[in-house]
């Protein structure tokens, strides 16, 4: 989309591919909180006196973009705070099913636990794998990176919803990190029970904000014990051991999570169904070409759908030669990674070709 091109100045200087490990920073979140801490140096602490109201129609506008009710979302740092807190409240006797070397935020967490794990394999055949571990292990709880972070292999959402159906009692843990931001997504029609993410990334928001989306009965399995002053602070957490107010204790940043209002307003203004048609044409492009190529991994290329992110077989070398040529993109696993987002066009993977 070009004129997502006008937020993102930094795309007229050079083809930047490298969302995947960070998003851009839009010119009117940057407008923002300019005008943020403007108004901080200049009015002090009454700059503070309307935070409760901002801080509730970010909330909102997360729950309305991603189809959770506001007083199930929850305005974190980040996803790995959150998700921390979340396994605080999870007794350790339950049994736990993870990807194989999927997303350390993920898997360190229960690593460092003393929960009962079994893993599936990331490979082309990642729902078969996921289906036969299930069988096997019979686990209480599932989680797992909606995409995976090194080679962009994406979780089929209608298999979880048919897992869902066989083991309604597990619970589904997702980090969608590398996911919030790219398509339409309804949260309460889908099978996860609990879904993280920062919001840095794929968002466009900058750093220090991330968001938890909750079903309602989680509330009623998992059991976190964080609390503090502002656990009771505003609209959605008025009762004392609030689910909500476990996930925000402390004072809560306005000019971070203002960020993310900003940028879910960039999102609204050229529509998330456009963004996500818009992403997948891009990518099933780069797909072809990268597989015409021999540069994808036999993995990916046997997936039916992928996602925008993709790992080009290359070493540090080639990650030199584009960034000579003006491309930004990062080494990752075996490879070279990149990862095409609503900015970006077919002439940046025009270009990305001419250097391969």
């Amino acid at each position: 989309m070009t004129a997502f091109k006008k937020y993102f100045p930094i795309t007229k200087q050079c083809t930047y591919l490298n969302t995947p490990a960070s998003g851009l920073l839009p010119s009117p979140v940057l407008e923002y909180r300019q005008e943020h801490d403007l108004d901080f140096f200049v009015m002090g602490s009454a700059i503070k006196d309307n935070r409760g109201t901002a801080l509730t129609a970010i909330r909102e506008k997360v729950g309305i973009l991603f189809s959770c009710a506001p007083n199930r979302v929850a305005l974190v740092p980040n996803f790995s705070y959150g998700f921390n807190t979340l396994l605080e409240g999870v007794p350790s006797s339950k049994k736990v099913l993870l990807l194989e070397n999927d997303y350390p935020s993920v898997n360190w967490p229960f690593e460092s636990r003393d929960f009962e794990i079994s893993y599936a394999q990331i490979d082309g055949n990642l729902e078969k794998n996921i289906a036969s571990a299930f069988a096997k292990a019979q686990p209480d709880i599932f989680a797992f990176s909606v995409i995976q972070y090194i080679n962009g292999i994406k979780i089929d959402f209608d298999f979880l919803k048919q897992l869902k159906e066989t083991y309604p009692d597990t619970l589904f843990f997702a980090d969608a990190t590398q996911y919030f931001g790219i398509e339409a997504f309804d949260f309460d029609t889908s099978a996860i029970d609990v879904m993280g993410g920062s919001c840095y990334k794929w968002m466009n928001a900058g750093y220090g904000n991330g968001i938890f989306l909750f079903k309602a009965s989680v509330a009623e399995k998992v059991f976190p014990k964080t609390t503090g002053f502002n656990s009771l602070q505003g609209k959605y957490k008025a009762e004392e051991g609030s689910f909500l107010g476990r996930f925000e204790p402390g004072h809560q940043d306005t000019l971070n999570y203002g960020s993310l209002g900003v940028a879910i307003d960039i999102i609204n203004e050229f529509g998330i169904t456009a963004i996500e048609q818009h992403i997948k044409i891009l990518s099933e492009k780069a797909r072809t070409a990268f597989t015409e190529r021999g540069l994808l991994e036999e993995a990916v290329v046997q997936r039916t759908s992928h996602s925008s992110i993709f790992n080009l077989k290359g070493d540090e070398a080639l990650v030199n030669r584009l960034k000579n040529q003006n491309i930004v993109s990062i080494l990752r696993g075996d490879g070279v990674r990149v990862g095409f987002h609503y900015f970006n066009t077919e002439d940046d993977l025009e270009q990305l070709l001419a250097v391969l």
